[in-house]
């Protein structure tokens, strides 16, 4: 039918795509999502090719990179691509193909589902609904679209376990939602456009991810710097807060005279940390760590790992931290 959408289905595994075996839920290609093309093609002119068939938990830093090349290489010939993707680390791939693909002129949605397509009540269907709307929208950027939702992927945070409200947009607005009248786009809610589409898939897997606990001993970051970390994104109390006084300082110091970035976030899942408000805060500041601001921890840590692939020096990352590149932090 003359006037439909060009979309490519790229398929990654995960439950959308899952049929039980002997040990449980196992990922297979897109053949168990026969059912649901058939009626998305009433509407799309749809392609579909299984880039891999994994368990999202499954998901590497090198997959990211694969995903990112085929989404680069083939958006010419589409006007936007679905990704399915199992939906425990659809966060990080999200945030990763964000800073991949700096500038992408095509809507790139991820979704995926709490149940396989393979059960009758799965919730499947609608979010393939949902993103492929969104692909054939005319947006461009990373989203992702789950439970009739659609919202920038370095917003994006799974929340729920096995609900089907699985994600949610944190600190950002959505950049749609379904309704009555469809597919209602949120203007505000979609990402700042600027520059060229690039590929830039090199990435940095020496990142290390911390959440502080009350009484943890401090010495973990020099064990971390000679482990090989060159980034550390901590999870801190409130608005940035540290058990960092005497020892934790000067571990922290020794850390990022050592070239390693740190990158301070909250775990809080809403608002943003604030290192200007407290002592420790701007002790911690007069030290070289970078302020994650309102960015999600899966925003942060895959920025951070994009940056260090880069080449960036500290001071170079700690300058990127304070730009909204795609809508990740807020100008």
């Amino acid at each position: 039918m003359e006037g439909r959408k060009h979309i490519l289905l790229l398929t990654t595994g995960g439950t959308i795509a899952s049929l039980p075996g002997g040990d449980g839920l196992e990922p297979h290609r897109s053949d168990v999502m026969e059912r649901q093309l058939s009626q998305l093609r009433s509407y799309f002119d749809i392609e579909v090719e299984d880039l891999m068939c994994l368990d999202s938990s499954n998901i590497r830093p090198v997959e990211w990179q694969a995903i990112a090349r085929r989404v680069y290489e083939c958006r010419l010939d589409f006007d936007g691509i679905v990704i399915s993707h199992g939906t425990d680390t659809m966060a990080y791939t999200a945030s990763a193909l964000t800073y991949m693909l700096p500038g992408i002129d095509r809507p790139v949605v991820l979704t995926g589902s709490q149940l396989p397509l393979a059960d009758v009540l799965s919730d499947g269907p609608d979010n393939l609904r949902t993103a492929f709307a969104m692909a054939a929208a005319g947006h461009p950027g990373v989203y992702l679209a789950f439970d009739r939702k659609v919202m920038l992927g370095c917003r994006a945070v799974k929340v729920r376990a096995s609900g089907f409200s699985a994600f949610e947009s944190v600190n950002a607005r959505y950049a749609a939602r379904v309704s009555n009248q469809g597919l209602v786009i949120n203007p505000e809610g979609l990402p700042p456009m600027s520059g060229w589409p690039m590929l830039k898939t090199e990435i940095s897997a020496n990142v290390f991810l911390l959440k502080l606990t009350p009484g943890l001993d401090p010495v973990i970051f020099g064990m971390l710097a000679e482990m090989g970390y060159k980034g550390i994104v901590i999870e801190a109390f409130g608005l940035g807060g540290m058990n960092v006084l005497n020892q934790g300082l000067e571990v922290i110091q020794n850390a990022v005279n050592q070239g390693i970035s740190v990158v301070v976030t909250t775990q809080c899942l809403y608002d943003s940390s604030d290192l200007q408000v407290y002592q420790v805060g701007k002790k911690l500041l007069d030290l070289g760590v970078i302020q994650g601001r309102d960015m999600t921890s899966e925003a942060a840590m895959t920025k951070l790992m994009w940056a260090l692939g880069q080449g960036m020096s500290q001071k170079e990352i700690e300058e990127l931290f304070r730009r909204n590149l795609a809508g990740e932090i807020t100008a």
